[in-house]
């Protein structure tokens, strides 16, 4: 399913997914809800003070161990709820497919 027009498919939670949101040097931690998610960003609802989200580079932790996890920078805040966008590796956004330009280079050859 589509919202507002991104290219990216979100899925909305049905459920109360809980996860957190920490600091990329660990000194400081807050709970969240996941209320949609998609392959390149979030949207997050924020329990305690935003301030710490002005970092340039936090975690999202999918699960309690913190093994599960995902890089991301803020997008956006209003009120409690978080836009947070998915960092890849090298620092750019990771592509909606990237099979099909993989795909259409074999079908060329």
């Amino acid at each position: 399913m589509r919202f507002d027009g991104r290219k990216a498919v979100r899925v909305k939670m049905d459920h109360r997914q809980s996860v957190n949101l920490m600091g990329s040097d660990g000194t400081w931690r807050r709970s969240c809800v996941l209320l949609d998610v998609s392959q390149t960003g979030a949207k997050v609802e924020v329990e305690g003070t935003l301030d710490v989200l002005q970092a340039k580079e936090f975690f999202m932790l999918l699960s309690s161990t913190g093994l599960a996890y995902r890089r991301c920078e803020l997008v956006w805040i209003d009120g409690t709820t978080a836009g947070i966008h998915f960092i890849t590796a090298d620092g750019r956004k990771k592509p909606a497919s990237s099979a099909a330009p993989a795909q259409n280079a074999a079908q060329t050859k």
